[in-house]
């Protein structure tokens, strides 16, 4: 078994068959951690009590009594999910430090599967950004600037440029758990998605990354940022394995009033034969301003695909998307001032040392503990949620939201099954020329395609397509209708064979057998 294989029918079924232990296996996912240390995709490592539940994992399969198919299976958290006994920091000074007294739900339901927690995966501090460069323990590396697929096509500007600089972002606010599934480091990761967190940096590392339906899977323990918006998100390498970690999260929770009532029924994907009773939906708004000639010629490519292979490919209009962004921006702004007032010094996380009074210490604390990105939209909220700007900002973006969600509901009523349209507006920037612009200007231009989804709450999910002319990862994006998870799978199952996206050729890795990184199609668990 190498790491590159699937969960459901290799390396479950090789844990089954004693092939491989899942102390082995960890061990082996540790050792790559520690030699990818470079792309700082990890915050915490849980090494004791990852080989801990390995060792109990490996005692259930000797008793022939594995907890499920996640069983053994090293899988990784982002930073913003509560974890007992491991810190959880969400990247700020702010907890830096904290330990969670309980599990996030996911997170338990993960363990209680038997899944071995290998830690905390870095991203942008309170999960607000798309580039997974504003954390306080620094930017987050994409594995595929190491890649040799990139490296041949990269031509150094001059010389005396080390290699140093030129590496690009993973994309964000989940970049540290894509990166870590795309280095192989683990076979699934959870992180968060708000406006695009997973499917966004799933793009641009070359994996999967599903949004499910607001709703369907509990955010209990997950540090809230827009509560009306956030959905904890999947990363996987493969479809099929987002499909079998999706049954194991999904469902009702007594702990988060906004999750399903109905129990969830997990499902495995059929292999789709026939997509001529399909039809796929072409939204002509999200041909946007910025998009890459590149990404828009892959686009019309699918849709060819789809269309060849017997589909009936439609064009629809969403014509409120343009008005996503600003609406978008006042109310994740609002959200995050009432979330962000919990963070006062008194019960958790940093307390400031000043002593004058209660107030100045509230004002240091908030100071000391959040970076300028987390103040500016704290203000913003503010602003926003003023007595005189309530109804002029708040409430009219609400209604703004409401004309959105009907755009997803018109279209779906129309017999749209599916909506396809590209993930991120270009491949990878590269850090240097990232960083030029503010987090805000950035945050707002790569929103643009995913952040509609959030607003309706439905699932979305990239799919790695090709690779660009520069060698990095381009995706493309699914969304589907409300809670119909197994149709949206099955549709980018079949899509996902159809592209044969290439696996991954990292240079830089040493200290690991070589048979772990040699060519291989399938980098799934199931």
């Amino acid at each position: 078994v190498v790491l590159k294989d699937g969960l459901r029918s290799q390396v479950s079924a090789a844990l089954k068959e004693g092939r491989v232990t899942p102390t082995e296996l960890c061990q082996r996912c540790l050792a790559l951690i520690k030699s990818t240390k470079f792309l700082n995709a990890y915050i915490t490592v849980a090494e004791e009590t990852a080989l801990k539940q390995a060792e109990e994992s490996e005692e259930r399969y000797k008793r022939g009594q594995p907890l499920g198919v996640l069983d053994g299976i090293p899988v990784a958290v982002k930073d913003n999910f509560n974890t007992a006994g491991i810190e959880t920091t969400c990247a700020s000074n702010m907890l830096r430090g904290y330990i969670s007294p309980y599990n996030a739900t996911v997170v338990q339901k993960l363990l209680d599967q038997g899944a071995v927690l290998l830690g905390k995966t870095n991203l942008d501090e309170f999960a607000m950004g798309s580039g997974s460069t504003d954390g306080v323990f620094g930017p987050v590396r994409n594995p595929w600037s190491y890649s040799r697929q990139y490296r041949e096509k990269s031509v150094p500007k001059s010389h005396s440029e080390d290699k140093e600089s030129d590496w690009v972002i993973t994309g964000g606010s989940s970049g540290g758990s894509a990166a870590a599934v795309s280095s192989f480091t683990c076979f699934a990761a959870l992180g968060s998605d708000t406006g695009g967190s997973t499917r966004n940096p799933a793009a641009h590392c070359g994996v999967v990354g599903l949004k499910p339906t607001y709703g369907l899977i509990s955010r209990h323990g997950l540090i809230p940022l827009v509560n009306s918006m956030d959905v904890p998100g999947i990363l996987t390498r493969c479809v099929d394995d987002a499909a079998l970690v999706l049954g194991s999260l999904a469902g009702h929770d007594p702990k988060d009033s906004t999750t399903i009532q109905e129990d969830f029924k997990p499902f495995e994907l059929p292999n789709l034969t026939d997509v001529s009773k399909l039809s796929i939906g072409i939204p002509k708004e999200y041909h946007a301003p910025g998009l890459s000639s590149e990404i828009l010629a892959l686009w019309s490519k699918a849709a060819d695909l789809f269309k060849n292979a017997g589909a009936k490919v439609v064009e629809v209009s969403l014509p409120h998307t343009c008005y996503s962004i600003v609406c978008y921006h006042v109310l994740c702004t609002a959200e995050v001032a009432s979330n962000m007032a919990r963070f006062d010094g008194l019960e958790y996380g940093h307390r400031s040392a000043m002593k004058e009074s209660t107030e100045s210490m509230y004002a240091a604390t908030r100071r000391e503990g959040f970076n300028d990105v987390v103040r500016g939209r704290i203000l913003s909220g503010n602003y926003f949620l003023l007595k005189q700007n309530y109804e002029k900002y708040f409430v009219k973006a609400q209604k703004v939201r409401r004309l959105i969600v009907n755009d997803f509901v018109k279209v779906f009523r129309s017999g749209v099954d599916i909506l396809l349209t590209p993930t991120t507006l270009s491949d990878a920037a590269p850090y240097m020329e990232f960083i030029q612009e503010d987090n805000r200007t950035r945050s707002a231009q790569d929103d643009i395609l995913t952040q509609a989804a959030n607003m309706a709450g439905l699932p979305a999910i990239n799919v790695p397509t090709v690779l660009s002319e520069r060698g990095l990862p381009v995706g493309l994006q699914f969304i589907g209708h409300s809670f119909q998870e197994k149709q949206l799978l099955t549709v980018a199952k079949w899509f996902e064979k159809q592209v044969q996206f290439p696996v991954i050729q990292l240079e830089e890795v040493k200290g690991l057998d070589s048979g772990v990184f040699q060519h291989q199609k399938s980098a799934s668990f199931s």
